[in-house]
């Protein structure tokens, strides 16, 4: 069963909603579907960043130099600044800035290359390797609590969904897969 602006029944009310049935009464004409998607993607997105997350606040960390510091820990080895903004998907500008921060605070060190004097070379320190190893059952465990409230079959459902849009968009942005 569904509702007259396309969406399933029986789900709550949210903003996206509301802002779709304003739409559809300005524009019945227009289809708001891709609104439904899009719109609920982005207000999410901007509420899990407005909440930051917990565990990484109270370690002093924001959520992009905690996956670079996690990019420099999962690969398992020395990453350039170039390297880490591809696997961070952040400008190279940003990577800068964070590694300074990083660096000050003694969580990764840099060391030039042997053959280019351009080149930089990325690694976590002991104390940066504790820290996301510190933080990363804790930054879980706080993730399943704010997906908590849906079902089980609908998170695997929502993930793969999620990751059929994702190959998508980065298929069509020529964005390399891992």
């Amino acid at each position: 069963m569904t509702a007259t602006n396309g969406g399933p029944t029986g789900t709550r009310q949210d903003t996206v909603a509301a802002v779709v049935r304003q739409w559809q009464s300005v524009h019945p004409d227009i289809d708001t579907a891709p609104m439904e998607i899009i719109g609920r993607i982005n207000r999410c997105a901007a509420l899990l960043q407005q909440a930051e997350d917990a565990p990484l606040r109270r370690a002093g960390l924001s959520r992009p130099e905690f996956d670079l510091l996690g990019a420099l820990r999962r690969t398992g080895h020395e990453l350039t600044p170039s390297e880490l903004a591809r696997e961070t998907f952040s400008s190279g500008a940003a990577v800068t800035k964070r590694l300074k921060q990083l660096t000050e605070r003694g969580l990764v060190e840099r060391r030039g290359d042997t053959r280019d004097r351009r080149v930089a070379h990325v690694r976590l320190t002991d104390a940066g390797r504790d820290l996301v190893d510190g933080i990363l059952p804790e930054q879980l465990a706080y993730e399943t609590t704010v997906l908590s409230g849906l079902h089980p079959q609908g998170k695997g459902e929502l993930a793969v969904l999620l990751g059929e849009l994702l190959g998508e968009l980065e298929g069509r942005l020529g964005v390399p897969r891992g």
